[in-house]
């Protein structure tokens, strides 16, 4: 396959896609979270809609983004005729993680966001919907790693 400066580009922005993804949400769950128990429910219900807006955002552009770069490298390394199961597996995840970010935003984070005083429980929710993306995108990361062994 010949290489370019554009398909290398192509893949780092797929990476930091990626990186966003995974980094944010592990960001927010590992970090975030507990850190905020810290505070009365007021000012950790606010701080944490005020970060998970700012994440949302920027993750409705990222998985897109995400999708379509790697579909790109797919067509480029071949095609998706070609692609090896490792590949089709990253993409059947990625699907999934974006129809449940899209499940996630409409439903739970939503509700949260247009009540007056946002109750635990929808936390519960979006924290436990982010665990499911979470663990589906380590899992991609590590079909990643299958897909392309050292030799």
């Amino acid at each position: 396959m010949p290489h370019s400066i554009l398909w290398s580009l192509v893949l780092a922005l797929h990476l930091v896609c990626v990186t966003l993804l995974i980094g944010g949400i592990a960001y927010a769950l590992l970090i975030l979270r507990p850190s905020l128990s810290l505070l009365d429910a007021t000012q950790r219900n606010s701080i944490h809609l005020q970060t998970l807006s700012r994440f949302f955002r920027g993750l409705t552009h990222g998985l897109p983004t995400l999708l379509i770069s790697g579909w790109l490298l797919i067509i480029h390394e071949g095609g998706f005729a070609n692609a090896p199961w490792t590949t089709n597996v990253m993409q059947a995840l990625g699907i999934i993680i974006v129809l449940l970010f899209v499940r996630l935003h409409q439903g739970p984070y939503q509700k949260a966001r247009r009540s007056i005083r946002p109750q635990a429980s929808l936390f519960d929710s979006i924290r436990s919907q982010m665990l499911i993306i979470l663990a589906l995108g380590v899992l991609a990361i590590l079909c990643a790693c299958l897909g392309h062994p050292f030799v």
